[in-house]
């Protein structure tokens, strides 16, 4: 028997004793032992780079977190993430800022005389308002900050308060923070006369919450006894000449 016939005769074998063999189907490089040793002399094929290709296809993926493959490292995949984190956060934020103060607008008198008591309770005194200098902001869901001077002349509290103040919203004035409430505050000058020493009372009890400044307003400003600016314009409270920053909270 020549070669090329004991070449058949091994091939016929090995397809009668296995019948799922497929030679188009098996792995190229398995058959290059064989091949060799039936046909020496003839160098085995290399394998094919578009089969390579393939096999690295069908290869599993494993991830690392953001993105970063393993074998195949993609650092600007977790660049690109944190990127659009910032970006989402931004744009879920500005609107909502935006829209509080959009939200809250000057009140006018009409709403104040129906807020503002005439006799304002402070402590155990019922206590005269002027209802010609009352000021405040609303939002859009009916919520005041307003206030008014007091006339405290012949009370106990003459030269304690001086304004008497309605909050349906949380506010920070000058970083005191006030819930909803009835407050009243007082003020004296400071020994320089550059700006306002404020304290702030609960009305019902005259219990002092805190104590803050109110700075000369730069550029002048029209005298005031009391304005309540709504955030869209600048948010203070203005006393005279001076003013207070206030930030309103979340309800």
């Amino acid at each position: 028997m020549n070669r090329d016939q004991t070449h058949r005769y091994v091939i016929l074998s090995d397809q009668r004793e296995s019948k799922d063999l497929r030679f188009g189907d098996a792995n190229p490089q398995a058959w290059v032992p064989l091949v060799s040793f039936l046909r020496p002399g003839i160098p085995p094929r290399p394998p094919h780079p578009e089969s390579e290709k393939a096999q690295m296809r069908c290869a599993p993926s494993f991830r690392r977190p953001f993105g970063e493959r393993v074998g195949n490292h993609s650092p600007r995949l977790a660049k690109l993430f944190v990127a659009a984190l910032v970006a989402a956060f931004l744009l879920l934020t500005a609107p909502q800022s935006h829209a509080q103060k959009s939200s809250w607008r000057q009140a006018t008198d009409p709403e104040l005389a129906s807020l503002l008591p005439a006799r304002a309770p402070v402590e155990r005194e019922h206590i005269e308002t002027e209802m010609r200098t009352a000021s405040g902001i609303v939002n859009a869901r009916g919520r005041f900050i307003a206030g008014v001077v007091l006339l405290t002349a012949g009370y106990s509290a003459d030269g304690k308060y001086s304004h008497y103040l309605i909050v349906q919203a949380p506010v920070r004035i000058g970083g005191i923070a006030l819930k909803p409430g009835d407050y009243v505050f007082g003020w004296t000058r400071s020994a320089a006369g550059d700006a306002l020493n404020v304290h702030f009372h609960e009305a019902a009890t005259g219990a002092l919450l805190g104590a803050t400044e109110a700075h000369r307003i730069v550029g002048g400003s029209r005298v005031e006894s009391l304005h309540i600016w709504p955030p869209s314009d600048k948010s203070i409270v203005q006393i005279g000449r001076f003013a207070i920053p206030y930030e309103l909270g979340e309800e």
